[in-house]
Formats: structure tokens, C-alpha cells, sequence
């Protein structure tokens, strides 16, 4: 257990260019006291002790405003910047080297049973103030931007931004299927055209007519 928690220091300074000395981030770093908290809750909670691990993750939301519950299972290395506001829920998977920012939340959708958190993969950066909501992948080495509301399964190596969150970029390239927002379909409109349509087809087949009668052909 001590060398995960220098490990944790020492993510900080990989993260962190603000970070000075190691008396600096063990005594003022909120991240960094809830991962060292969830790690005694969560033995506790494998334990089946679960008040006690609830009543030391709630003392560390208190302390840090950072509520992971103690059944999530968190990697190694994982920093959380300007943690306040973060939740993550009770069967949240989390991999190695993933970086959260201020505001995440990694829930569920309803009151489902069983698995109904997210698992995140390693390498993963998720942008202060996302949501990652359900019982999917997010996968290794993507990238969540900040507010993007994520709601289905993330491939490896992507970018997703928006909300509802879609795929901009994948393994290093735009994807060209994305939403286009000044583009989307008015019902309205499409009806008036059909419409329109119509009216000229209408036309058409009365001004046939007409030539015919013209022609001396009408009875």
C-alpha cells in the first residue's frame, strides 16, 4: 500500500506542473487524500465491512467535495485535478493513468441492478464537468471533452465531445460522419416540400389536360 501511495505522489508531478515539493501535494492535494481514502474504504468494502467503508467515503466527500463510493475499483496513477464536484458510482471500473477533472460524474442512468457504471479505460483524460452515464467502455487511450454528456460505448483511441456525446476523432482522425448541427432535418419543412411537390405534379397533369382539350381532343 505505500508504494501505491508514492506512486500517487508521484503521478501528481507527472500531472501537475504546479505541484512544488512532496510535503505540498501529500498535505493540500484533495485528489489525492480521496484516492488515499477510497483505497481504506474500499478494503474495507471487499470486506463486506460496508457501513464503515460509506462512513470514511462520506468523511472524505466532506473533506475534499470528491464522492467515490467505496465499491468502485480504481487503477494505479490515476489523478484527479481540481477534483471538486466529482462522483463516481459503485461499479465504476476505472484502468491505470487516467486523469479527471472537476465536475465528472461517472453514473448510471436509472436503478438498475447490478453493473450500471461506467468502466473506463487506461490512459483515458475525461474534461471537467463531463458525464459518463451507463454500463459501457469507454476505451483506452480516448479522450472525453469537458461537459461532453456520453451515453454509449466509446471505441479505443477516440475524442468525444458534445451532448449527447458523439466520436469526432478516432485514432488521430476527424470522423467525417459527425452531426452537423446547422444541418439538421425541420419535420416542417420536409412537410411543405412534399407538399410543394405535390402541387407541381397536380399541375403538371392539369395543364396536360388542358393542351388536350385544346387540341380538340377533350370530350
Amino acid at each position: 500500500m505505500f508504494s501505491q501511495f508514492r506512486s500517487d505522489v508521484k503521478t501528481v508531478f507527472e500531472n501537475d506542473p504546479a505541484a512544488r515539493s512532496r510535503f505540498e501535494v501529500i498535505f493540500t492535494y484533495s485528489g489525492v487524500h480521496a484516492i488515499w481514502a477510497h483505497r481504506v474504504a474500499h478494503a474495507l468494502y471487499k470486506r463486506k465491512w460496508f457501513t464503515l467503508a460509506r462512513v470514511i467515503s462520506q468523511f472524505s466527500r466532506f473533506m475534499t467535495g470528491i464522492e467515490i463510493h467505496p465499491g468502485a475499483v480504481i487503477g494505479c496513477r490515476m489523478f484527479i485535478d481540481h477534483g471538486m464536484g466529482v462522483v463516481i458510482g459503485e461499479t465504476c471500473e476505472i484502468g491505470d493513468d487516467v486523469v479527471i477533472y472537476q465536475g465528472v460524474t461517472l453514473g448510471g442512468t436509472g436503478k438498475e441492478k447490478g453493473k450500471r457504471h461506467p468502466t473506463i479505460g487506461s490512459n483515458v483524460v475525461i474534461g471537467s464537468g463531463a458525464k459518463v452515464l451507463g454500463s459501457f467502455k469507454v476505451g483506452d487511450n480516448s479522450n472525453i471533452g469537458s461537459n461532453a454528456v456520453v451515453l454509449r460505448e466509446v471505441p479505443e483511441n477516440s475524442t468525444v465531445v458534445g451532448n449527447p456525446g458523439r466520436v469526432v476523432k478516432r485514432n488521430g482522425e476527424r470522423v467525417n460522419d459527425r452531426l452537423d448541427h446547422a444541418k439538421l432535418p425541420d419535420p416542417v419543412v420536409e412537410m411543405f416540400r412534399d407538399m410543394q411537390q405535390e402541387l407541381e405534379k397536380l399541375r403538371l397533369e392539369v395543364a396536360d389536360l388542358k393542351s388536350v382539350k385544346d387540341g380538340g381532343q377533350w370530350r
